[in-house]
């Protein structure tokens, strides 16, 4: 193999190496989704996704096992609220480490078994293996959507607006808060970002809304700068990000309010991921019926930017562009 391949990151390896596997597979989307979509009978869609977990990158060695159970579900479920599908079964791979103790392992299935309840999950099978390294995790969560329903990547013209629910930069601030890094805060701060990294809250509730209104979507795993941006590539188009239109909690802007550069403080939340949210393009009116369908549901959606002709991504702050060193999490 050559350095240059030795260099390949996540995205070129999917687009170089694995793409021309999936030739003949519709179904695969030319992997340039988070999921795949297989026809069933009738008028529905399978939608398919998978996410790992590996400790010491996805979660913390001292995290609860209950804990990193349902974190473990919710990432996965997280990528089928923003395709709009409905949720019914997983499979599940567990690599436990040599000296993972039994007690760890039966509060693991009980956070399985908690959230399984929540959201009407079932589990399908799977594999569990030993292993000398890090405890590491996989799901592949199973979905269904209106046959040729599901809200996909690709899709966003010039002109639709950038959308995006909850807030920006609590999962990133969580990962430090639980690391010690971010220093004295009051205690609902604190257990604010902390359950925010620990335990995202997917957005399956906007399921059928987005489905209306929404011309492409993603989930917030990577950080909104580089996951607006998938969509914006698999567009076809470029966006514009408005840092001062940023959804923050309380806690995120009091941290945002203690450091010495704002714009800078907006960029490092607008790239940090871990946050779980769904991002998504939708014309301008129907921007709006999101906007209030959302609100009744109770969910916040802010709109962040536009969907342009020029290609890339645009980060402003009141106009003025926004040096950006990285757009978001990327993996080896």
């Amino acid at each position: 193999m050559s350095g240059a391949d030795d260099q390949l990151d996540e995205f070129a390896f999917i687009r170089e190496v694995l793409r021309p596997l999936t030739r003949g597979a519709r179904e695969a989307l030319q992997l340039e989704d988070d999921v795949a979509i297989v026809a069933e009978s009738g008028e529905r869609d399978l939608v398919v996704t998978t996410d790992a977990m590996v400790e010491g990158v996805h979660f913390l060695a001292d995290d609860p096992p209950e804990l990193v159970a349902r974190k473990l579900l919710r990432v996965n479920l997280s990528d089928l609220a923003a395709k709009g599908a409905e949720p019914y079964a997983y499979l599940l791979v567990a690599c436990w480490p040599d000296d993972y103790p039994a007690e760890a392992r039966r509060r693991f299935a009980q956070g399985l078994e908690a959230d399984q309840h929540h959201y009407g999950l079932r589990l399908f099978g799977g594999d569990t293996v030993s292993t000398p390294g890090p405890l590491t995790l996989s799901v592949t969560m199973l979905g269904r959507a209106p046959r040729g329903g599901a809200v996909l990547r690709a899709g966003a013209v010039h002109g639709d607006r950038l959308l995006v629910t909850g807030t920006i930069g609590d999962g990133w601030l969580g990962l430090k808060v639980l690391s010690g890094e971010l220093g004295e805060m009051t205690a609902e701060h604190h257990d604010h970002l902390s359950g925010r990294y620990r335990l995202p809250e997917p957005r399956l509730e906007l399921a059928e809304a987005l489905r209306l209104n929404a011309k492409a979507a993603a989930d917030v795993s990577d950080g909104l700068v580089a996951d607006a941006g998938h969509i914006a590539e698999a567009s076809g188009q470029g966006v514009r990000i408005d840092l001062e239109r940023l959804p923050l909690s309380p806690a995120a802007r009091e941290w945002v309010d203690r450091q010495l550069g704002r714009d800078e403080a907006l960029a490092a939340l607008a790239t940090g991921g871990d946050d779980y949210e769904i991002v998504c393009a939708a014309p301008p009116a129907a921007a709006n019926a999101l906007i209030t369908a959302a609100e009744r549901l109770g969910v916040r959606l802010t709109d962040v930017g536009e969907f342009v002709r020029e290609p890339g991504v645009r980060v402003v702050s009141h106009g003025a562009p926004v040096e950006i060193a990285s757009a978001g999490w990327r993996h080896g």
